[in-house]
């Protein structure tokens, strides 16, 4: 589940410019190193606007473009009071090792190119399963089962 809600996503979800699960909602997401930024700069408005992104950059991995995420889903859970934002696990396949560990990542809504895009949401790695080098297999992110980004 997010560690933390960017403050831009929560402001287009209050004006209902953000729709998880609206046809053509392109959702990506991108891992990050332990030199990134993206874990404290809650209130950044674009991916350019991170101090540093340290996007990962290990061997088959593509920088600058991020996952697609795959099928959206929103639900409502009414015996916690709150929706979930949710989605199908998504793997990065047969990455090798970067140049530093990998801490987390970024999701976010891609706008016409990656640097333009917003960030939703960010996953902190860092306690668990803790930061982590890859070694040339499948990174398989297995999102929690109730959901990547909760509003209560």
């Amino acid at each position: 589940m997010a560690s933390l809600v960017y403050t831009r996503s929560k402001r287009d979800l209050m004006k209902g410019d953000m729709d998880f699960d609206a046809a053509g909602a392109d959702i990506r997401v991108i891992l990050v190193m332990t030199n990134t930024t993206c874990d404290t700069e809650e209130d950044t408005t674009t991916l350019t606007g991170f101090t540093t992104i340290d996007e990962f950059d290990g061997a088959n991995y593509s920088t600058g473009a991020g996952l697609d995420i795959g099928t959206q889903v929103v639900n409502e859970d009414t015996a916690n009071d709150r929706a979930e934002f949710d989605s199908g696990d998504v793997t990065f396949s047969a990455v090798g090792a970067g140049t530093r560990l990998i801490t987390g990542m970024v999701i976010f809504r891609f706008v016409t190119n990656f640097n333009s895009s917003i960030p939703i949401a960010y996953v902190d790695f860092s306690s668990t399963p803790g930061n982590f080098a890859a070694n040339g297999g499948d990174i398989v992110v297995t999102w929690n089962a109730q959901g990547i980004v909760q509003a209560t």
